[in-house]
Formats: structure tokens, sequence, C-alpha cells
């Protein structure tokens, strides 16, 4: 499967380049020259720390940026959450908005990566293709779909030499033994995203105490390169870039220097997105790098921070060994996207028997055919509303309540067609109701249950209840639910 195509460069839209020389103070967002609906997305602005309309530098096109995957490993669950966020919110965006270019980037150079490779005894390409890839087919089988542009930074070597050349000639980096160093004192407002002071952040970001350095704060830009580790000739000698850079140097290459949305996970507030808005403003004479700044919780596993050095990891593709990729998604959806996510098996239980209820309805409504009325109000207001999707999945079941009770056809069309249309745009309820009952099964099992059913049935017919009772007791005890419906009898799980 080619989930995505190589990086394809497009002129960026008009952009404002009003700045001051050097460090510039952060600018308000400007409301552009249009008429804004009465229900106008809302979103929760990190760099503000507010909820304030969104309005698009150009309501024609609008730009995003989301911070992907370092790939020298199989994804987690917790790496997932951006994705699907961020999907909602494109589709949204695509929804209200004429255009959207949004670009989600591959970070293929990394220690981490070359050691990985070293570990397994392969060539580091090989590591970011394989994980590269698994990553795309794992977010498939979440329902996200690729971005736009797919920027990796092998692609975009040149692009991040020019913008570390642009910041030493405003006196903003400085080379050093090899290593080419953004000089953080030199940019007054750093610090703003984040909100924490010079001590914080130096402690945060358990900075390298390097004699080079001009300043503790200071971050690497450009590093040399070992004869084994991966390196690009540069007017400071071969070597690579440093991680922070590269986000900055891809989202100007694709989406001009002022983009309207920047995403990605709260830990990479700081010291990554602190560092992305430094070099970027610094690079571009003070304009301003992203309009809106937003970030998704983290999430939690079984009631505990996951992450690596307390082992408790749990990758993409084991719980798609558990549930479907539409149980996993619904469950990242579940909490609002800034809030922690507490994953469960529980949740996971939860989600599953919800996605049951839905897709029953939808059932039931299989010989209509959906009206083509949109997703309604109530649920594009909730998405407008700082994508608030526990709210969106209370429209939903008040959807489904509604499917369960409608007497006419023009009402079951409708209500089908609101359920269909809202799960379009969460990424959910687009799979055919039998697939999605058979699908909890494999092929081999289904295949059992409906000759036990059959059988059952057989035995009424024959007046040998005692064996209909058996077959019933022992489908029961596989928590399968025989249902007795116009068209015959069917199954489900419990």
């Amino acid at each position: 499967m080619q989930y995505y195509a190589r990086s394809v460069r497009f002129k960026p839209p008009a952009l404002a380049s009003a700045c001051l020389e050097g460090a510039a103070s952060w600018p308000a967002v400007e409301s552009a020259p249009h008429t804004k609906p009465a229900d106008a997305m809302r979103l929760y602005n990190s760099l503000t720390r507010s909820k304030t309309d969104f309005v698009p530098q150009d309501p024609e096109h609008v730009t995003m940026y989301v911070c992907g995957p370092t790939v020298y490993s199989f994804a987690h669950i917790g790496n997932a959450r951006p994705a699907v966020v961020f999907d909602v919110l494109a589709r949204l965006l695509r929804h209200d908005y004429p255009k959207l270019t949004y670009a989600r980037n591959i970070t293929d150079i990394d220690d981490k990566i070359n050691a990985a490779a070293a570990k397994a005894g392969v060539e580091i390409g090989e590591i970011a293709r394989t994980y590269t890839q698994a990553y795309y087919d794992d977010l498939e089988a979440l329902g996200v779909q690729p971005p736009d542009v797919t920027p990796h930074v092998t692609e975009h070597v040149d692009d991040i030499i020019s913008m570390i050349e642009q910041l030493i000639a405003a006196d903003h980096a400085y080379a050093a033994e090899g290593h080419v160093l953004f000089n953080v004192p030199s940019y007054p407002d750093y610090g703003k995203l984040s909100n924490r002071d010079r001590r914080e952040m130096i402690a945060g970001a358990r900075v390298e105490v390097a004699p080079y350095k001009q300043d503790p704060a200071d971050f690497v830009l450009w590093k040399p390169s070992s004869d084994d580790q991966p390196g690009w000739d540069s007017p400071w000698g071969r070597g690579r870039p440093g991680w922070h850079i590269e986000c900055s140097a891809m989202a100007k290459a694709h989406l001009g220097e002022t983009i309207d949305i920047h995403g990605g996970g709260s830990d990479l507030q700081f010291p990554h997105h602190e560092n992305e808005i430094a070099q970027s403003t610094c690079a571009h004479g003070g304009a301003t790098y992203a309009r809106y700044w937003l970030h998704n919780g983290l999430l939690n596993l079984d009631g505990q921070k996951m992450a690596k050095s307390v082992g408790n990891v749990l990758r993409i593709r084991d719980v798609l060994q558990q549930v479907p990729g539409e149980v996993a998604r619904y469950v990242l959806l579940s909490a609002h996207y800034r809030q922690p996510l507490d994953w469960s098996d529980e949740v996971l239980t939860q989600a599953r028997t919800t996605l049951d209820r839905i897709y029953r309805a939808l059932e039931q409504l299989k010989d209509v055919e959906a009206a083509q009325a949109g997703a309604p109000d109530a649920v594009l207001q909730s998405l407008r509303d700082d994508l608030n999707t526990p709210q969106v999945f209370a429209e939903v079941s008040e959807l489904v309540r509604a499917a369960n009770k409608a007497g006419s056809d023009a009402e079951r069309a409708a209500v089908k067609g609101s359920i269909l249309a809202t799960g379009a745009l969460l990424g959910l309820f687009q799979a055919d109701p039998a697939g999605w009952f058979a699908g909890e099964t494999g092929d081999d099992e289904a295949t059992e249950i409906d000759a036990l059913v059959a059988q059952r049935q057989q035995a009424r017919a024959d007046k040998d209840f005692a064996a209909a009772d058996r077959i019933r007791d022992e489908l029961a005890a596989r928590n399968i639910i025989i249902e007795d419906a116009a068209g015959g009898v069917r199954w489900r799980r419990g």
C-alpha cells in the first residue's frame, strides 16, 4: 500500500510580512476580510491560552501543519491520538472552507534511527522505510485519511541549510566546533508559548552542557556527523540537522512563512514548538510563524502515564489485535482532545458496545436510502466549538434513539443520513453493518455460529426443545445473543 506520495511543493498563499527587525512582539490574530458565519469555528489557542474564533489568513485556503513521528520503531497508541484528532479537524476544515492544505511530516533523520539501525545491523534507510510504512498501515486501520503532503526530512536538507544560513546572517545563530546553535537570548519572546521562565526552560529541556555554547539555553540547528552516521555537506562541514529546525524548514517549504494552524501533542509544546517559533520568526524577519497553536492531551494507560521509561508502552498494532480500528478510533475521540485520555480494557469494551448499538440502528435502516441532508446543526456546532467530540457523541446517541423510534420512511431516511454524515466528519460509522457484526469474529467462528443457530432453529422446528435450549446455552456462554427479527433469526455479540 502506498499511503503517501513524495512531498510536492506549491506556491504558498500571500503572506502578511509586517514585522520588526530581529525579535518581534507577538502580533494579534487579525480578522480576514470576509463575513464571519454565526457559528464560526472556535479553537483553543495554546499561545494565547484562550478559545477564540478561527479566522484564517486566507478564507479560500487554510493551511495546517502537524508534527509527525520519528520512525525508529512501531508507533504506540499515544502517537495515534494527534493523528486521529487532527484528522477530524482536517475533515471539519474541508467541510467549512473551499481548500485546506494539511502537512504532517516524517522525521527520518534522528539519532534514535541511527541507534536502531546499528542494533539491527541494517542500513539506516531500511529502518526509516520499514517503520514509516508501518505507521501508514496503522493509521489506515484507524481510519486516518492521508494529509495533502507528507514531507520527509531527508528531502529537505537544502531547505534546512538555507534557513540556518538566514539565522546566522541575522545574528540569531552562530557556528562553533562543527555545530550551529540558535542564540536564545537574541529572541526576547522565547518561552511565551510554554509560559516558562528561563530557569524552568533550561531544566525542562535537559540541555546539553557544552563548552561551545554561548548560553546554556542555546539549542542545536546543525551537528557534525561521524563516518558511520548519515551526513550532508554544508558550510559548517559534513553533518546533519537538529530536530527542531527540521519542522520549521518543512513548514516553510510547503505552507509558506505563516501558517494558520500548527498542531501536535502537548509534550511537544516545550522545547520543540517553542524552538520552532523562535527559529521561524527570526529567520523570516519577525513574521508570525503559526497563528493558532493546538495541542492534544497525553494518553494514560490504566491510569498511569504511558512512557518507555515506565515500560508500559502499548503499540497501535497490539491494540488492533484486540479490537477493530474503529473501536480504537472511537476511544481516541471519546474525551475532549485537550484533556488526558485514560486507556483501558474497560473503555475499549464500552466503545465496542456503543458502536454495536449504532451499527444495529443502521442495520435496521439497511433497506432505506439515506437522505442527503448533511450533519445536523447540533453536530456541526459541537465540532466547531474546539472539536467537542464528547458532545458530538451525545448527539449521535440521540440520533440512534430517533432511528429506533422512526415510523415513516422519510423519518428513517433523514436520521440515517444524519448518522452517516456525522460519521463522515468523525471517521466512524461508515462500515457495512452486516460486515461490522460478522467482523466481530473470525470467518471460521462466524461459520460455526451460523451453523449452531441453524441447528437450534431446526431443533425447535422438530420440537426438540431440550436440544434447542442446549445450543442456546452454549451460544450464551460464548456471549452470543440470538434475536428474532422480521427477516428471520440473527445473532450478535453481547
